[in-house]
């Protein structure tokens, strides 16, 4: 019996996290604006352990909006949140609704052998970090074959967005900190498969499905991202009531919160 059918995990009360405040849909709209606006003054000032850090925390918070927007759960419409995706296409250099298809297959699909964004789960660490580049290749490729005709034009869409944003950056603008920022960007794009799926799912199986974290300060640092297993187990509940999701769970059965990430 997989998690998914276990009695007690059915009776968690979940529908209730659903609906977002306004608040909440203002908080999780604008999360990624200040990291980005520190970054590239950070850049511009030559400050560049600041710049790094605030990239690195942009390139996260940017995850959790690509994440919630590819589920539909930002609060806003769905072409909102299409238009919320190609957005960060441009920003974080990657066809977000490549990465939109082929983690809605990861879901129906997860660690199955056609599962293609888990797949540098199932390497060693160091396999999965070396492998790292050929990690958004692999996302773009089968979002595109995974997609219908309409993911198809978006996804043809960014990667085009994307293409004469590189160009402006590197051919046409003078400005130092777009640089920087785009190359932080394309290196944090080739550590995705190790951060934001190997070390969520290594050593899982189809009955454990994913890891969890605990401990308030990991989950505030992580912006929440690492309760991947209450993801996968209601994966319409935002991001932002995760935690409220994971007492619950805990509460039912807390024998699953030992399969940390960390």
């Amino acid at each position: 019996m997989g998690l998914a059918q276990d009695p007690r995990l059915r009776a968690v009360r979940w529908r209730d996290l659903l609906a977002l405040s306004k608040g909440e849909i203002a908080w999780e709209l604008a999360l990624s604006a200040p990291w980005l606006a520190v970054g590239l003054l950070g850049f511009h000032a030559e400050w560049y352990v600041a710049a790094l850090l605030s990239s690195f925390f942009f390139f996260l918070t940017g995850l959790r909006q690509v994440h919630n927007a590819c589920h539909y759960m930002l609060g806003i419409s769905r072409w909102l949140c299409d238009v919320g995706l190609l957005l960060l296409s441009v920003l974080m250099l990657s066809a977000m609704h490549a990465v939109q298809v082929t983690h809605l297959h990861h879901h129906r699909h997860c660690l199955d052998e056609d599962d293609v964004e888990a797949a540098t789960a199932k390497l060693p660490a160091w396999r999965a970090l070396l492998l790292g580049p050929l990690h958004p290749v692999r996302l773009h490729y089968w979002g595109f074959c995974l997609g219908n005709r309409s993911k198809r034009l978006w996804i043809a869409g960014e990667v085009a967005a994307i293409t004469v944003t590189l160009l402006l950056v590197f051919a046409v603008l003078d400005i130092w900190a777009l640089k920087c920022l785009a190359v932080t960007m394309l290196v944090g794009e080739c550590f995705t498969g190790f951060f934001a799926v190997w070390s969520v799912h290594h050593d899982c199986s189809r009955s454990e499905i994913a890891r969890t974290q605990r401990g308030w300060l990991k989950n505030f640092v992580s912006y929440n991202m690492l309760f991947h297993l209450e993801h996968h187990l209601f994966p319409n509940v935002p991001t932002c009531h995760l935690p409220k999701l994971a007492r619950r769970i805990d509460r039912a059965a807390p024998q699953l919160r030992t399969k940390n990430v960390y």
